[in-house]
């Protein structure tokens, strides 16, 4: 048997496992990843490669921090100024979060966003009383983020993949702000599903009980009343500082996004913010190795062929006389599904290539190709292992089917959109 046969058996029966969750989501990663390496589709060390990612690190890196503004309290002070600004409102918590979540994402990473977003969200929740819940803003946040990620050309890695192919080929490069003209409807529909239908929605799919962490956010008891020493005051200020670091790290890019995670990790452990044992206790292990492995799956698809073979099946049964629209709307519909199952990265760095070749044989516009499907590789939000943002979300007690129900029907409303944009991305 191929080994693209093998793959897609195995991605198959991990879809099965992740949508019933008969075992844990983290198991079935680590079991997919086994499977790829035992029947020998990937090596042994490409299958878990992904664990000494970078993204993988900042995720490490940001929960640690976001351990060690809890335990000083400088998160929970945060939270409260949020809710004495915003009140205790949902939708205006999220409007207000909103504010911060355009321009770091859109000129940053949407994945450092979350990873400092989430810790703050937590606080903002315990502030408010039982009025604000993880599982009501976590994930909306994350899309959020996501979605703001496709409004410059810096902010996401499958426009770069683009502007690469767009530049070595001899083609037109894309404008800083171009994206935006496609990026800014859809972050506009973004917004109004999740203050509207997506905010009802939401009630009824998120009915599990609200995940209570009695480390992350809780307030002590007597806080109303306790007087802060100098040295509380003094390590909720290196928290802070942290925290601060590491946002300047990010936007500035002196080192990678995992160092500079890692690095505020180990400051934040060496300065007393946080107990090395706490850090160990508190550590979200199922975020950490569903993240890695996703990784691994990705290598899987890319080096058995069976990428390929999804892609080139879905545009072949479109025939060779199809219209430009069509060609593009069929490309954008395959980088959706792929990068629900991979990273957007993968997915781009696999499908780009193959529109670029695709469109010369049927002499379209490459540009429009490769545009399409570099906007069409960020819009995954009906998995959590579709991207690291989702994935961190994960710790707000989510199960599989409540991205695929909820994350699922923004993707198809994101997708119809960027679909009856295409003729505007053809004439870019």
């Amino acid at each position: 048997m191929e080994s693209s046969t093998i793959a897609l058996i195995i991605i198959g029966a991990m879809m099965v496992l992740y949508v019933t969750e008969l075992i844990p989501l983290a198991t079935t990663s680590l079991l997919g990843c086994l499977a790829l390496a035992a029947f020998g589709v990937i090596p042994f060390g490409d299958a878990f490669k992904g664990f000494g990612n970078d993204i993988v690190f900042l995720i490490i890196g940001m929960i640690v921090v976001g351990e060690a503004l809890f335990e000083t309290g400088a998160a929970s002070l945060i939270g409260n100024r949020i809710i004495s600004v915003v009140g205790s409102n949902e939708r205006a918590f999220l409007a207000a979060s909103i504010v911060v979540i355009i321009p770091i994402s859109a000129f940053m990473s949407n994945t450092a966003t979350v990873a400092m977003m989430l810790p703050i969200t937590a606080s903002a929740v315990t502030a408010s009383k039982g009025r604000l819940k993880k599982k009501d803003t976590y994930m909306v946040i994350a899309i959020m983020s996501i979605v703001a990620g496709g409004l410059t050309l810096v902010s996401s890695t499958p426009q770069l993949i683009a502007q690469g192919l767009l530049l070595e080929g001899g083609y037109k490069p894309i404008g800083f702000f171009e994206l935006s003209y496609v990026g800014v409807p859809i972050f506009l529909l973004c917004v109004a599903y999740v203050m509207t239908f997506g905010h009802s929605l939401k009630k009824k799919i998120f009915n599990f009980p609200e995940v209570e962490d009695e480390t992350q956010g809780a307030p002590p008891a007597d806080e109303g009343t306790k007087t802060r020493t100098r040295k509380d005051i003094l390590r909720m200020c290196m928290a802070s500082a942290i925290l601060v670091y590491c946002i300047v790290g990010f936007i500035t890019g002196l080192w990678t996004l995992g160092i500079v995670a890692m690095t505020g990790a180990v400051l934040c452990i060496v300065t007393g913010c946080i107990s090395q044992k706490k850090v160990f206790e508190n550590m979200s292990w199922s975020t950490v190795v569903i993240m890695g492995c996703s990784f691994g799956i990705a290598s899987g698809l890319e080096q058995s062929g069976a990428g390929k073979l999804i892609a080139h099946g879905m545009i072949g049964l479109l025939g060779d006389h199809i219209t430009p629209w069509l060609f593009c709307a069929a490309l954008s519909l395959v980088a959706v599904i792929i990068t629900n199952l991979m990273s957007s990265t993968a997915t781009a760095a696999l499908l780009i290539p193959i529109a670029a070749f695709a469109a010369l044989e049927l002499d379209y516009s490459v540009r429009a190709a490769v545009i399409s499907v570099a906007i069409a590789s960020n819009l995954g939000f009906s998995t959590p292992i579709a991207t690291p943002p989702l994935t961190m979300t994960l710790a707000g007690g989510y199960r599989f089917m409540d991205y695929v129900k909820f994350g699922g029907i923004f993707n198809i409303l994101a997708y119809i959109l960027l679909v009856a944009m295409i003729p505007l991305i053809i004439n870019l």
